[in-house]
C-alpha cells in the first residue's frame, strides 16, 4: 500500500504538506493541493484512521467526473467542465477533474481518500454501474443526466425528450411531414446514454402525437458516417424535407455533403440542431437550434452540491425546459408540396 511518504515524493512536496492537505488545518496553495490531491488519486492512497480523523473540515474540493471516452464530444465536455469549474470558485471550492473510464473504482478512490466535499457525475447511461457506489458514499453526489433508477439521487439535465418534441414541432409547423433524425453514434445508444435515449424517445413520441413520418439513424464518426447516415435517411424517406441533427461533430460534415450534392439550406432542406449556441452559429449556414445550456446545467449541479453539503433541501430531479432559436436554416413548405 502507498505511504504518505509515496505520496509526498510524487508530488514533490513535505510528507507534512500532505497531512495538511488532508486535514484541512494550515492554508495550503491552490496549485499545490491540486499536485497532493493528483498524488493521491494516482497511487491509490488511502489514509490511515488517524489520518482520516484530523480532516476535521472540508477540503473545498469537488470531484467532477467526467470519462473522456472514444465516441464523447470533449468541446462539449470541457463547456460543461469550465461552468462547474466557475461556479465552484463562486463557492470557495477548487474542482478535481477526473476523466479515466473506470467504473466505481476511481469513485471510491477519491471518496475513501477524503479529497473531495462532494462529487458531480457526467456520461450517465440508463443503468448506471456506479449508481450502488454513489449510494453507498458519505460524500453527496449530483449527476448530469437521468438514469433510470435515480430515486434519491439528485440529478440535473436538460429535457431531452421535451427537445425532441420542440423540434419537431417546429417542423411540423413550417409543414415538413419527412423529417430525419441524424443520431449520436452507435457506441453511445449501445453504451445506453441517458441523454441519446430520452432524446430519441420524444423524437419518437412526437412523431407518433403529430402523425408525421419520420426516421431515425445513428450516425458514425467522419465525413463517412455522416453520408452513410444521410443516404440511410434519403433511402427510407424519399422525398426527406427536414432534418434533426443531434450530433454536433456531424454538423459540419453535413452540411458540407449537402451543399456538394446541391441541395440548399433551407431551400431544399431545413436542418434543426441540438448543440451549444456558439456551435449553431459558427456553421455556414446559422442553423436554427436547440441550445445544449453547458452553463446553466453545470452551475446548477454545482449549486445542488453545494446544497446538499450545507443541509438544505434540494429538488432531487430538475430538468431544464429547452429553448428553440429561429434562425436561418428552415423554411416553410407550401400546402402544395407537403
Amino acid at each position: 500500500m502507498p505511504t504518505i511518504n509515496d505520496v509526498a515524493r510524487a508530488a514533490g512536496v513535505s510528507p507534512s504538506t500532505v497531512s495538511y492537505v488532508l486535514s484541512g488545518r494550515r492554508p495550503i496553495s491552490a496549485e499545490t493541493r491540486a499536485r497532493v490531491q493528483a498524488a493521491i488519486a494516482e497511487l491509490g492512497f488511502h489514509p490511515h484512521a488517524g489520518a482520516r480523523a484530523l480532516a476535521s473540515s472540508k477540503t473545498n474540493v469537488l470531484a467532477l467526473v467526467a470519462p473522456l471516452r472514444v465516441d464523447v464530444n470533449v468541446p462539449v465536455i470541457m463547456q460543461f467542465a469550465t461552468a462547474v469549474v466557475t461556479a465552484a470558485r463562486a463557492h470557495n471550492h477548487d474542482v478535481l477533474l477526473l476523466t479515466k473510464d473506470e467504473g466505481t473504482a476511481g469513485l471510491e478512490r477519491v471518496a475513501h481518500s477524503t479529497m473531495v466535499d462532494a462529487l458531480i457525475l457526467m456520461d450517465i447511461e440508463r443503468d448506471d454501474v456506479r449508481l450502488p457506489a454513489i449510494r453507498r458514499l458519505k460524500q453527496p453526489s449530483v449527476l448530469i443526466g437521468l438514469p433510470a433508477d435515480h430515486a434519491g439521487i439528485a440529478c440535473v439535465d436538460l429535457d431531452f425528450e421535451a427537445a425532441a418534441g420542440a423540434a419537431l414541432r417546429h417542423l411540423a409547423g413550417h409543414g415538413h411531414r419527412r423529417i430525419g433524425l441524424i443520431g449520436p453514434s452507435p457506441a453511445v445508444y449501445r453504451r445506453q446514454t441517458t441523454y441519446a435515449d430520452r432524446f430519441l424517445a420524444g423524437f419518437l413520441q412526437a412523431s407518433a402525437d403529430l402523425g408525421i413520418r419520420t426516421a431515425t439513424h445513428p450516425c458514425e464518426p467522419g465525413v463517412e458516417g455522416v453520408r452513410a447516415a444521410l443516404a440511410d435517411l434519403d433511402t427510407e424517406l424519399p422525398g426527406l424535407s427536414a432534418l434533426v441533427v443531434h450530433n454536433e461533430e456531424a454538423l459540419r460534415p453535413l452540411l458540407d455533403l449537402l451543399h456538394a450534392a446541391g441541395r440548399r439550406v433551407p431551400e431544399d432542406i431545413s436542418v434543426v440542431a441540438i448543440c451549444p449556441r456558439d456551435v449553431a452559429t459558427s456553421m455556414p449556414v446559422d442553423l436554427t437550434s436547440i441550445d445544449i445550456p453547458a452553463h446553466e446545467v453545470g452551475t446548477l449541479a454545482v449549486e445542488t452540491a453545494m446544497r446538499l453539503l450545507d443541509g438544505r433541501r434540494v429538488e432531487f430531479t430538475r430538468l431544464l425546459e429547452p429553448g428553440l432559436v429561429e434562425r436561418g436554416s428552415c423554411r416553410e413548405i407550401a400546402p402544395s408540396h407537403r
